[in-house]
């Protein structure tokens, strides 16, 4: 839904406080309502009395001293004037009809009256009545709809809604805290499978759930570490008759055939390497991350490749020490320099240090490349774009997989792109060098 909050949190406490401010909004309504009828009745019984015991008062006065007593009964809403007054057509309002009614009902079996509405902004009525001895009276009648309120009545229901939104908000962060630490957990469960224990405290649910998740990482834990095992222990058995199978290879006096067998040999010793290489990459590595010089590594690995007669050139420095795995990171280059120098017979590594303390390495060929919509599959393991079953070209297909894994279990993203010109590029993204 557009304009939605996206957090959780801000979602349960708007609704809360639109729902508390539509709560409280009827509330004072229904109660302004209350008082104003209250204050209504009250003023109708009040001027009923009042207007009765004034009319006879006149009534028995003098005509020369009923001037005189005028002010005195004068009221706020209504005052009384010795005359005709203004005519006009009969109330038409709510409030004036039901003036004249009660006042009609307290006086009008002695005084036979008529009342009209004044024309005007503000609503007005007159009662008109003679006395016993024929002199006009009118009453003058300024209606009141209900007790005014007070200035700081708004003031305070700000404030209230106000302190109970901080209080929604508060509750709110505190129920779903345990969410957010579930989350984070959950992102922390990466392939080196070093799982982040949550408390296994708090209300019951949250506390089951925590329990729950914990065991779940210990049982993850548990199926890659069996399989790691047993790929290890088929890695070790292996070894020995594919030894085995070597030395009757090469006592073959078939030397046709020999090359072809200890091509196959070689090329079962090398998938069984990297496949256990691969799934010790997704159970991660034993290796702490030690703060070290990147420069001094890569200058190490360029020179082994140059000492092997092989193209490999170094542009760039980092310039900084950086916190990493250095085993790990020596592994992902190497893979990539290696797939590199197979497909384009030359490597190119460029090394930049960008914004925010981000270490950018880019591994590029020559080669020919890899199709846009191929270069996310190429890290799935066993993937290959060579169509030929000769792996000695095609390669096993772990290689980038490899890559990948360690460079997640790193913190590090691994990423390829065409090269301008054609070719690959391999991108290293390392984090906060320092």
């Amino acid at each position: 839904m557009k304009g939605w909050p996206q957090s959780l949190v801000a979602r349960v406490v708007l609704i809360l406080v639109v729902a508390l401010a539509c709560s409280q909004t009827l509330a004072f309504w229904l109660t302004r309502m209350e008082r104003d009828k209250a204050t209504t009745d009250i003023m109708m019984g009040y001027i009923e009395r009042e207007v009765v015991s004034s009319v006879a008062l006149l009534d028995n006065l003098p005509p020369e001293k009923r001037a005189e007593w005028l002010p005195r009964l004068a009221r706020r809403s209504y005052d009384f004037i010795l005359g005709p007054g203004i005519t006009g057509a009969p109330p038409d309002k709510q409030l004036s009809s039901m003036i004249a009614r009660y006042i009609a009902d307290g006086i009008g079996k002695s005084y036979p009256l008529t009342a009209n509405a004044v024309p005007g902004s503000r609503e007005r009525l007159q009662v008109h009545l003679q006395l016993s001895d024929g002199s006009p009276l009118t009453i003058d009648i300024r209606p009141m709809h209900g007790a005014p309120l007070s200035d700081w009545l708004p003031v305070l229901l700000g404030v209230q809604l106000l302190v109970l939104a901080l209080c929604f908000w508060f509750a709110v962060r505190i129920a779903a805290r345990p969410l957010h630490q579930l989350a984070e957990a959950a992102d922390a469960l990466g392939p080196d499978l070093q799982p982040v224990r949550m408390p296994e405290d708090g209300p019951s649910e949250v506390a089951r759930a925590a329990r729950a998740f914990n065991a779940m990482q210990d049982r993850i834990a548990g199926y890659i570490a069996e399989r790691v095992q047993i790929l290890a222990a088929i890695s070790h058995d292996l070894q020995t008759p594919i030894t085995r199978m070597r030395l009757r290879v090469d006592m073959m006096d078939d030397e046709a055939q020999q090359p072809k067998l200890q091509q196959d040999l070689q090329e079962m010793e090398n998938l069984v390497k990297e496949g256990v290489a691969y799934a010790r990459s997704m159970h991660a590595t034993s290796e702490e991350p030690r703060l070290i010089d990147p420069d001094a590594l890569i200058d190490t690995l360029v020179f082994d490749y140059l000492d092997e007669g092989r193209d490999v050139k170094l542009r760039g420095k980092a310039g900084a020490a950086l916190m990493t795995r250095p085993q790990a990171l020596r592994r992902i280059l190497g893979n990539l320099v290696d797939n590199a120098l197979k497909y384009g017979g030359n490597a190119e590594i460029e090394v930049d240090r960008l914004q925010a303390g981000v270490l950018e390495i880019r591994v590029m060929d020559r080669g020919p490349g890899i199709p846009e919509d191929m270069l996310e599959a190429v890290f799935e393991p066993f993937r290959r774009l060579e169509e030929s079953r000769n792996r000695q070209t095609g390669g096993t297909g772990l290689g980038l997989a490899i890559a990948r894994q360690l460079a997640q279990a790193m913190d590090a993203t691994l990423t390829l792109h065409p090269r301008d010109g054609g070719g690959l590029e391999a991108r290293l993204l390392l984090k906060a060098p320092r």
